[in-house]
Parts: structure tokens; C-alpha cells; sequence
């Protein structure tokens, strides 16, 4: 069952068959919409970022995984799926494999379901004896669940790829990710991996042209970032808006958030969030959690005598 956390309890999906706008970038957008789909919402893509590897960041870390630079690091943290993307890309310049068949044992760790394109081949790339390697992948999974899966650090060097952030401001979870590494006793390596960009001001357009509907037009929004959220709003006041405006247009918006470290960034940029998926491994958690709570509101719709928020808690 869906974890779900109500922060207003007046929210509802009311359409038959909702219209649910999100925000991933491309390299997500396929599967969001998929799963969207299969629970019979309406998906809206209105992308406000783009996540991808330049050739600066691919140079820039093909210097870091070169004989010389890798050899004292024993663990790569690979903590999204452009990440991983980043680094197949990289080593097709290099020779391979980036390491010698002996030595200690060597750690690539990554998230949820990511870890699904970290395949033989790839640990092939890095090692001729697999067995050098231990794949790590928490299973609560956020950068503080990885931190904890890692344990103590022993002063060893960890090589983290991150994206450089262009034309929004980075987010705190990289920071707090570097400073619990070190925390833990790890000696963090950044390294800009790729880019996450805004993709302009008229990337909200979708979201506004929606306001100009009859009817309700909108029923909910997905954010997989915070960088997102914060693309939106700034699109948003390329045309005139904010984020009250979007609340004053569709008052019984639900904003769904995949997992507690998009909710805490959403929260920050003063984003109110009503539903957070306790599974956020992949994004069906966070489908499944807007899913699970439009069933709640449809059921509770006949159920008059019955507060909407004691219904909700009692899932």
C-alpha cells in the first residue's frame, strides 16, 4: 500500500478521468507517462528542465576515470540514472577496463531502479573480475540512504557524479550529500558529470495555455525534483504568475512529489505538497500514491457522513 502524507485535506481528483501534468525532463518523460497512463490519468508534459551530459562534463570526467585519477578511489556513487549514462558515455574514450583484476573491492553504488542499467557489461567496463566489485544500492533510496549503505568511510575516496546546475540555483541536497560523505569518514570527489538546465521561460506554457480551458483542466502535478519546481515557478513569472495564482485557478490541485527529498525542496521553494510516496524507488511509488489517493476521494464522495482527512489516514 501507498504511503501517502496530506498536508491539505480539501485536495481532490474529481475527473473521471484525471488530466495530471509533470515535469521530468525527456530521459523520464516516456515512463512517467506510461505509468500515468495505466492508471488512467490524463498525462500533461510540460518539461521544465533538461538533464544530459555536454561534452565539457564528458571530457571533464573522462579525465577522472583515467588510470592515474581513479586509482586511488574506491567507490563510484552514480546517484541518478543520467549519472550512469554519463559514465557509459565517458569510458568509450578510454581503454577499458578502468581497473586491474586485483586489489580491494571496489563500490558503485546507485539508486532504485537505476541500478536495473548497471548491467554486466557495464561492471565489465570497469573490471575484468566482476567479483572486484560490489554493487550498492540502498534500500531506502535517497543520497542520506546511500551515505548509511556506505558506512564508515575510513578516509577512502569516493568519486560522486553530480550534475552542474545551469540557469537555476543548485538545490542543497548535493551539498548535504558531500558534507555527510565526509561526515561518515569518506573524502568526497565531485565531479560535474552533466548538466541539469532550465529549459526557458516559456516551459510552463502548457501549464498556463491549461488555465484557459473550461472546466477544470487541471487536476494534478508531478515533481520527480526540486529543480523542477523551481523551473516552473520561474517560468511561471515569465507570464505573469506565481504559485498562488496556480492554487487560485485550481484550488483542488493535488501536488504529488516522488519521495521526501522532492517534498522537502517543493516545501522550500514554498510549494505545498499534498501527497508523498513512501516507495520512491522508481516512479511508480508516486503513481500509485496519486493513484491510491484519487480511489480515497472517489470513495469518501460516497460516504458523506465520513471526514474526507480520517479516511486518508486510515489507508
Amino acid at each position: 500500500m501507498a504511503t501517502l502524507t496530506t498536508t491539505t485535506a480539501h485536495s481532490s481528483i474529481a475527473a473521471a478521468k484525471p488530466t495530471v501534468s509533470f515535469t521530468t525532463p525527456q530521459n523520464y518523460a516516456t515512463r512517467l507517462s506510461h505509468l500515468l497512463t495505466l492508471k488512467s490519468f490524463t498525462p500533461l508534459w510540460c518539461p521544465t528542465i533538461i538533464t544530459e551530459p555536454t561534452l565539457q562534463t564528458l571530457s571533464s570526467l573522462a579525465l577522472h576515470l583515467a588510470p592515474s585519477a581513479i586509482s586511488p578511489v574506491s567507490a563510484i556513487v552514480l546517484p541518478s540514472r543520467t549519472a550512469i549514462t554519463a559514465f557509459s558515455t565517458a569510458i568509450l574514450s578510454l581503454t577499458t577496463p578502468l581497473l586491474p583484476p586485483l586489489g580491494d573491492t571496489f563500490i558503485i553504488g546507485a539508486l532504485g531502479k537505476d541500478a536495473e542499467l548497471i548491467d554486466s557489461k557495464f561492471l565489465l567496463s570497469i573490471c575484468s573480475n566482476i567479483d572486484r566489485i560490489k554493487v550498492l544500492v540502498p534500500p531506502t533510496a535517497t543520497p542520506n540512504g546511500m551515505v548509511q549503505s556506505l558506512g564508515d568511510g575510513r578516509g577512502r575516496s569516493v568519486m560522486c557524479l553530480v550534475p552542474r546546475v545551469v540557469g537555476l540555483e543548485e538545490p542543497p541536497v548535493v551539498a548535504n550529500f558531500l558534507r555527510d560523505l565526509q561526515t561518515a569518514g569518506w573524502a568526497p570527489v565531485r565531479v560535474d558529470a552533466y548538466e541539469t538546465r532550465w529549459l526557458g521561460p516559456t516551459c510552463a506554457e502548457g501549464i498556463v495555455e491549461k488555465s484557459e480551458e473550461e472546466g477544470n483542466g487541471l487536476d494534478a502535478i508531478v515533481f520527480t525534483s526540486s529543480a523542477e519546481v523551481e523551473g516552473l515557478l520561474k517560468s511561471l513569472r515569465e507570464f505573469g504568475w506565481d504559485w498562488r495564482m496556480v492554487r487560485r485557478r485550481w484550488p483542488d490541485l493535488v501536488v504529488a512529489a516522488h519521495g521526501p527529498v522532492t517534498a522537502a525542496g517543493a516545501e522550500r521553494l514554498s510549494v505545498d505538497v499534498d501527497v508523498v510516496s513512501g516507495r520512491f524507488e522508481s516512479f511508480a511509488g508516486v503513481v500509485d500514491a496519486l493513484h491510491a489517493r484519487n480511489a480515497c476521494v472517489s470513495h469518501a464522495k460516497l460516504m458523506p457522513d465520513m471526514r474526507l482527512q480520517s479516511f486518508l489516514q486510515g489507508i
